[in-house]
């Protein structure tokens, strides 16, 4: 892997990719992502299929200074390995950063890390960490460090660890630990990763929001108590349900200033105005916020009205309506089917998120994830979910959905009960607040859970569906499904990969898994003035890229 000095080079995949991308086989935000993930950068990603380099959405000159508030659901503080929700991530992302950043327009570019490379068949990556880096209180950034947390993210004896599933080709199958001979330390800037297969998601994953680095020193507890990290704030003010605030750390200068600008603004103030957009939308409107995290879709027209800014995206980003496959009575297969046959995804699209997004078809991988297989699909059969209840008991059962209590998720559940009942199904509707729910969500026998989104479809149906994993909140097992997803992820050519998926998404489709009714469009406001704030399409806050004009 060693190269002439002065000269990049370009990975034969990256090659690949790019034919794939300019014989229209691929689209240019997949390009991006995955020959970025295989070490190079944007602007030497977009040369290879003559795009000019990406630009920052907003050219104008930042301006230090200044304080901006955002309302966000404020979450208490813990270990980041743990972190099930974007919420938890946000507020900590002012002083714990990552190896990579994923970039709104798809690629990956380096935080913690400098550069990084892979051997032809991607089983062998030397990642080089960034020079000039150092923890807050004046610890070097060192190789060593990396392989700290590496062995953390790999620990699958620790509940709820989502990283160790992310993390399989560098982890021993016996111990659930990571290989000893995974993760080689070549010098105190430099580590080379032994992954045990090709793994097309390794470097994407270290971008995903629990995959935040944590000092040496740390041993589990509240982050927020001893803010030790390499990032450009600290915790002011943490009082979950209330507000958390970030100010910058003048005392020890960041890193990033020189590579990426920023920080700008001197504080953010998060605050916790609960999951009403009404109250949010009050709170706008009386100049009580700067900038709203996600915009209610009935909502986004108001914020227009009143003049402030929008940025959408449309993301792989979604919910959820699942069974419990290991709680009665939801382990009957036949239910399942019959419950999911009553329910139209497009009715719920429109009535449970005002029909901005896409259609889903119940198998959780979406048109924007490279190895979509288009057409694995069952039509709604509501006549079939009436005859199955004419010839069973389940017609005197009550079922219970439950749904976090706010705007569109409760309303997606809403339509799915209305369809149930039209069906011949009886419904109790349960709204939980969302502080218990996210506590819970993994044991709730009929639920609705929001999914961020994620670039490859692999990742997501590793995270979710695969046996035993810490996010499998359905209970699905499958061997075949499993085997079929260890082969996907080490395809790197997006075409085979999709054969494979095709089978996969039938499995889904087949088993009755869960009703996944549609594709999110994703919305932000902020009052004039404030930069840097686009939606991200993985509900990111990258707080050095935030300014506003004083």
């Amino acid at each position: 892997m060693r190269q002439p000095a002065g000269r990049t080079r370009v990975h034969p995949g990256a090659t690949i990719l790019a034919r794939d991308c300019l014989a229209g086989r691929m689209d240019r935000r997949e390009f991006l992502t995955r020959a970025t993930a295989l070490g190079l950068t944007a602007g030497a990603a977009a040369a290879l299929i003559g795009l000019p380099s990406p630009l920052r959405a907003d050219d104008a000159q930042p301006v230090a200074g200044g304080t901006l508030r955002m309302n966000l659901e404020t979450r208490p503080t813990r270990d980041p390995r743990l972190w099930a929700w974007s919420e938890e991530a946000n507020f900590c992302r002012g002083w714990l950063e990552y190896l990579v950043e994923y970039q709104a327009d798809g690629s990956l570019r380096g935080m913690l890390l400098d550069r990084w490379e892979a051997n032809d068949d991607a089983t062998v990556w030397d990642l080089h960490l960034r020079p000039g880096v150092s923890w807050n209180n004046r610890d070097p950034f060192t190789a060593e460090d990396v392989r700290f947390n590496l062995r953390r993210w790999c620990d699958g004896s620790v509940e709820g660890n989502s990283m160790a599933a992310r993390l399989d080709v560098l982890r021993d199958a016996a111990t659930g630990q990571m290989r000893e001979d995974a993760v080689e330390i070549v010098d105190a800037a430099r580590l080379r990763l032994h992954a045990s297969a090709p793994d097309i998601a390794l470097i994407v994953n270290l971008a995903d929001y629990p995959a935040a680095l944590v000092h040496p020193s740390y041993g589990g507890g509240d982050p927020a108590a001893d803010p030790l990290g390499t990032g450009p704030y600290l915790p002011e003010v943490n009082e979950p349900g209330v507000t958390q605030v970030l100010v910058r750390n003048t005392a020890h200068p960041w890193w990033g200033g020189r590579v990426y600008g920023g920080p700008w603004l001197d504080r953010i103030e998060y605050v916790d105005l609960g999951a009403d957009p009404a109250v949010i939308f009050d709170a706008a409107e009386r100049g009580e916020i700067d900038a709203s995290d996600q915009t209610a879709t009935d909502f986004v027209e108001l914020y227009d009205a009143i003049g402030w800014e929008r940025s959408e995206a449309l993301t792989a980003a979604t919910i959820a309506v699942r069974f419990r496959q290991t709680a009665a009575p939801y382990d009957d297969q036949r239910l399942r089917r019959a419950i999911i046959d009553a329910v139209d995804n497009e009715v719920v699209l429109e009535l449970g998120h005002g029909g901005m997004g896409l259609v889903a078809e119940n198998h959780h991988v979406c048109p924007i994830h490279p190895e979509y297989a288009p057409g694995i699909s069952r039509p709604p059969d509501p006549e079939a979910s009436r005859a199955f209840l004419r010839t069973t008991g389940y017609r005197q059962m009550k079922f219970d959905l439950v749904s976090l209590d706010d705007d569109w998720q409760a309303m997606t559940c809403d339509a799915v009960a209305a369809q149930m009942r039209d069906a011949g199904f009886t419904v109790k509707r349960t709204v939980v607040p969302p502080a218990i729910y996210r506590d819970e969500w993994r044991d709730y026998p009929f639920s609705a859970t929001e999914w961020n989104m994620r670039p490859l479809g692999v990742q997501v149906l590793n995270l979710a569906y695969k046996t035993g994993g810490a996010w499998n909140e359905t209970g699905f097992s499958d061997p075949e499904f499993d085997a079929l997803l260890a082969r996907a992820g080490t395809l790197a050519d997006a075409d085979a990969r999709r054969v494979v998926m095709a089978r996969l998404e039938e499995i889904l489709v087949e088993q009755d898994v869960l009703i996944q009714p549609y594709w999110r469009m994703l919305y932000r406001h902020v009052t004039p003035g404030v930069h840097g704030l686009d939606m991200h399409p993985m509900l990111e806050h990258h707080h050095y890229k935030w300014w506003r004009d004083e």
